[in-house]
């Protein structure tokens, strides 16, 4: 299922959230109305928690994290840090990064098993991911863009990414990732997918400006209706990549 929803007045809620299969981080001092969405949702599968990194409420877009651990930008204070540490199931590694490009979540995109990153971050911070992450890493850009974290989004069971992606691209991304890709949009028209959705294997949340056509799209290629995780339905096992040009 996929919710519509705004933080205070902005559609870009991936700017502001980042959601994993084990937890959710949403900004300290947000609306009760606004964490309700996520919990009423995530209905007590993964913790939601209020937190800050560097002073700031854009946690989807300097933070980067999946099931296995969560990687923080060299702005997070100690004291953010251990509130984190503290908060997250006891499996989830949390980690500082010293990288110079510290807006971790727009330069790398993960689920829990791949990770596609900026080609511009230094080798430690790679074998950094790959170690706290528990993934495998590509060097990759989205429709000639080096953000890859801000062009697409991805879980263990689909993904969205730059609607100027060619077709080339996507098989090759969707043979990396091995799951079903779809080119597309969210908030009505815009191509920075991952400021506007966050979402994991079995919810996802966009946008309030997302339109119902987007919203069928993220439900779709996301596998949000697919009651069985893990399980590919035979339209996926026949097509792996779904080209929606909106």
């Amino acid at each position: 299922m996929a919710s519509r929803l705004k933080f205070e007045s902005s559609c870009e809620i991936g700017v502001f959230a980042r959601l994993t299969n084990a937890y959710c981080i949403v900004p300290a001092g947000c609306t009760d109305s606004f964490v309700s969405v996520f919990e009423n949702e995530l209905a007590d599968a993964v913790p939601v928690v209020k937190a800050s990194i560097g002073g700031t409420r854009i946690l989807g877009r300097l933070c980067v994290g999946n099931k296995n651990g969560l990687l923080l930008p060299n702005t997070t204070t100690d004291q953010e840090l251990q509130h984190l540490k503290d908060s997250l199931p006891g499996q989830v590694v949390v980690k500082r990064v010293d990288e110079r490009l510290s807006a971790l979540g727009n330069c790398i995109a993960c689920n829990d098993h791949v990770a596609l990153t900026n080609p511009d971050l230094n080798k430690e911070t790679e074998e950094i991911i790959s170690d706290v992450l528990g993934v495998e890493v590509f060097r990759q850009t989205i429709a000639g863009n080096i953000l890859v974290g801000s062009f697409c989004a991805f879980s263990n069971k689909g993904g969205l990414v730059h609607p100027r992606t060619s077709v080339e691209d996507l098989e090759e991304l969707s043979t990396l990732l091995q799951v079903p890709l779809a080119a597309g949009t969210v908030n009505r028209g815009s191509d920075v997918i991952a400021a506007g959705i966050a979402v994991n294997d079995w919810a996802a949340f966009c946008g309030s400006d997302t339109t119902a056509t987007e919203l069928s799209v993220v439900e779709s290629v996301f596998r949000l209706r697919d009651g069985r995780p893990g399980a590919l339905g035979a339209d996926v096992r026949k097509s792996l990549v779904e080209s929606c040009f909106l």
